[in-house]
């Protein structure tokens, strides 16, 4: 299988990808990989191997999907994942689970379908981009040792104590939703991750992404709102709002982002802009 290349986060999987390795080299002979040191040290392995490879396989979560993904924007190379996050919201969209024999087969089929993405402010997202509450979560999350626990432990501390962010719109026709939010949400899939449905109707190839809008809510509404989340019923109400946008532009007074799952500084004006088709996936 020359044409195919793995690039591995060795931090993912709580550092644990050894396993992987050998499971690999049992099912594929001399496989091509990469432990990733760097992205810097990606991006060399993707350029070095870009001609004779069609194939590029993640081994990570969506932060190192998404690392990956950059380089392929535009092309006709394919992506491929093999998931070792703590989330994984990108691969339980696009179908890709742990067991290594089912991307075997994948791989050996070869078969892939094109997806949109998009970008904040010039940066690449794949899944679910956001700022305000959760953009603040990450940026703690990021402190422990992640996993879904702790993911909740996070979010339930931060909720109290933070301050709604305020948004406008510099498109007069979105100016009746200026106001304050808990958070605001890109999402070109349905999902963050460990099956938050933060936009159960959003779609990854009709060259739109949701943006979510979640007003602070009372500590009553907690319950039912993570109760929709987990079952694909989030919708419009009193404070959910949804709006289906190929490109938008707004300011809002806080430079903390997360770019699928990865905290980023990015400043204000934030332009959002789909690419649609942009991207092969491997099905």
């Amino acid at each position: 299988m020359n044409n195919v290349a793995f690039i591995i986060n060795p931090f993912s999987a709580k550092g644990n990808y050894q396993p992987f390795l050998n499971a690999l080299k049992s099912k594929i002979k001399d496989p091509l990989y990469y432990i990733s040191d760097s992205i810097a040290g990606t991006h060399d392995f993707i350029q070095e191997h870009f001609s004779h490879v069609d194939i590029f396989v993640a081994v990570g979560g969506d932060g190192t999907i998404s690392t990956v993904a950059q380089y392929l924007i535009g092309t006709s190379k394919i992506l491929a994942i093999f998931p070792a996050g703590s989330g994984n919201g990108f691969s339980n969209e696009n179908n890709f689970s742990k067991n290594l024999d089912e991307l075997v087969s994948k791989l050996q089929s070869g078969k892939s379908r094109k997806i949109d993405t998009f970008t904040v402010n010039g940066k690449l997202s794949i899944n679910v981009s956001g700022t305000g509450f959760d953009g603040k979560v990450v940026k703690e999350f990021e402190k422990t040792d992640r996993g879904f626990k702790n993911y909740i432990k996070v979010s339930f501390k931060t909720f109290f104590n933070y301050k709604p962010i305020k948004v406008k719109f510099l498109d007069e026709k979105y100016h009746q939703y200026n106001g304050k939010y808990l958070m605001l949400n890109i999402a070109n899939t349905r999902q963050f991750g460990n099956n938050a449905y933060i936009a159960p109707k959003a779609s990854k190839s009709d060259g739109l992404v949701d943006m979510v809008l979640v007003k602070k809510f009372p500590l009553t509404y907690s319950a039912l709102f993570a109760f929709r989340m987990f079952t694909k019923r989030l919708k419009d109400d009193d404070y959910v709002t949804y709006l289906p946008v190929s490109e938008i532009e707004f300011k809002v007074n806080t430079k903390n982002w997360h770019l699928d799952g990865e905290f980023n500084k990015i400043k204000s004006p934030i332009h959002v802009k789909v690419q649609p088709a942009s991207l092969n996936i491997l099905i």
